[in-house]
């Protein structure tokens, strides 16, 4: 976490958000209605490296959000150490899942939607920019991925 002394090296904000991403349990998920209406959900996730996996019952509010546009922000960790994600969300039903994603989303969040009902979906959201900061010195130059290119 950046100090008043200074600010983290970018290289080590890096290599702490994909920590955070591997091994944080849950995201706020933050999603918007046509009309603009906000939405702010906590929801496990899965990080397989490229990226976010997501799942939530379709017919709820972030569910058709995230049909209708795509378009999500995540935030991990807390107000003093944060890695913030805005991407594109595509939904997949249980039975349109990659190999290996139900069992590795389910073995992370000690939770398995596929036995959940049908009414439960995945959203695989693909990072299009990623900042992260501690504190207000490292406001700066918190970009860390722009236009889905990680910065170095």
């Amino acid at each position: 976490m950046g100090t008043n002394a200074g600010p983290r090296p970018l290289e080590q904000r890096h290599r702490e958000a994909l920590d955070r991403l591997e091994h944080d349990k849950d995201v706020w998920v933050a999603t918007a209605d046509a009309d603009g209406e906000p939405c702010l959900v906590p929801l496990a996730f899965w990080w397989d490296g490229e990226e976010v996996w997501l799942s939530t019952r379709e017919s709820n509010p972030t569910g058709r959000n995230l049909a209708a546009s795509g378009r999500v922000r995540l935030s991990f960790g807390d107000t003093r150490d944060v890695v913030l994600v805005g991407g594109t969300a595509r939904m997949m039903t249980a039975d349109e899942l990659p190999a290996g994603v139900g069992d590795a989303f389910a073995a992370k969040g000690d939770w398995d939607p596929r036995k959940s009902g049908p009414a439960y979906v995945y959203y695989a959201v693909r990072p299009w920019w990623v900042q992260a900061w501690g504190t207000v010195v490292e406001m700066q130059d918190r970009d860390l991925m722009r236009d889905g290119v990680w910065l170095f």
